[in-house]
């Protein structure tokens, strides 16, 4: 099985929100670029959100995330996985969190894409790390394999992170 590590964070010193996935799959791995898949729908919303929109490149969708005061990253700085699916992953290594919310004191939301990314920062680190306080959100997962919801009741769920 092979071992996987995680993208470093995108993050202004000045953001105040945080999204965390779990572990980019392959295609984002192959790609070197956060939600990568060609049908995973968080390039979409955050364009709908805050102008990130899919059609921008890469390095600017970031700068626009970041200008609107949200950081992206993942739980996991590494595990060991057999294709994409968060249900294979196995021999979690969480991020060092606490090293961050030290360098991004402003940031006080933390939203999680999807269920194992919840899952695995309260296992793996609000367990394990000493944190500030935070308001910690669950949103559904904008995976393709994440079919129980349409887009349309994602992106619902999804306003949650610029309506306060």
């Amino acid at each position: 099985m092979q071992r996987l590590n995680s993208f470093p964070p995108v993050a202004d010193p000045t953001a105040k929100i945080l999204i965390l996935g779990s572990m980019p799959g392959q295609r984002s791995l192959d790609a070197q670029q956060y939600y990568a898949h060609p049908h995973n729908a968080f390039w979409k919303i955050m364009g709908e959100l805050v102008g990130a929109h899919p059609h921008l490149p890469y390095e600017q969708r970031l700068e626009v995330l970041k200008q609107a005061g949200i950081a992206l990253w993942d739980v996991l700085h590494s595990c060991s996985r057999e294709g994409s699916l968060d249900s294979g992953i196995q021999h979690e290594q969480a991020n060092d969190f606490a090293a961050f919310f030290a360098d991004h004191p402003h940031i006080t939301r933390v939203y999680f894409n999807g269920g194992k990314a919840e899952h695995s920062f309260r296992k793996s680190v609000l367990k394990e790390q000493a944190l500030p306080e935070l308001k910690l959100h669950r949103l559904p997962s904008t995976s393709p394999a994440h079919a129980a919801i349409v887009y349309e009741g994602k992106l619902a769920k999804w306003r949650a992170i610029i309506e306060l």
